[in-house]
Order: C-alpha cells, then sequence, then structure tokens
C-alpha cells in the first residue's frame, strides 16, 4: 500500500497501516456507496497515522480515536451509519496483533 504522505514507513508501521487499511480504510475508500465525506475523513486519519513517526506513536494514535473526541465520535457515527468497520470492531484483533511485544520485536 502507498502511503498517502509520501513519507516511507518502517515495517512495523506498514504492517499496522497494511492492517489498518484491510480492515477499515479500504473499505471504506473502495466502496461505491460511501459518502465523499467520509471518504474524506478515513484519508485524513490515514495521513495523521502515517505523520506519526514511530509505530509507538501510531498505536498511541490508534488507542486516542477508540477512547474518541466529540468530533471523532460523529465521525464513527457516520461510518458505522454507512455500515462500515471502525475502529472499535478491529479493537480487539489489533490489540492482540500490535502488543508491547510486538513493538519490542
Amino acid at each position: 500500500m502507498e502511503t498517502i504522505t509520501g513519507v516511507v514507513l518502517s515495517p512495523k508501521e506498514q504492517q499496522m497501516m497494511d492492517f489498518l487499511y484491510a480492515r477499515v480504510f479500504g473499505p471504506a475508500l473502495n466502496s461505491a456507496t460511501v459518502s465523499a465525506s467520509v471518504k474524506t475523513g478515513v484519508n485524513y486519519t490515514r495521513m495523521r497515522m502515517e505523520q506519526r513517526g514511530s509505530a509507538d506513536s501510531m498505536r498511541s494514535y490508534f488507542w486516542a480515536a477508540v477512547k474518541g473526541t466529540d468530533k471523532s465520535i460523529r465521525f464513527a457515527d457516520m461510518m458505522a451509519a454507512q455500515g462500515l468497520d471502525r475502529f472499535e470492531e478491529v479493537l480487539e484483533d489489533f490489540r492482540r496483533i500490535f502488543t508491547d511485544e510486538w513493538l519490542r520485536s
């Protein structure tokens, strides 16, 4: 998967982005029925993750997104209303894969 920011990701960062692209980002971006505003928001989220600078920081961004702000909660509701998986739906798999041990390996 090519980054949208032009940054070169480390193998760990790429693994995390590949997981999120397969489970959250890709289905939204590749759907013919998803609204342009959701696609824009998904690309913005991808961009922000790519700019984090480390796998640990990307993982922290994921956790912060799950916790949510008023804006991110509304966006997650929009995704759900359009039948998309959000970070919340991939939470269990994400935390099993992207552990502290994974970061240290």
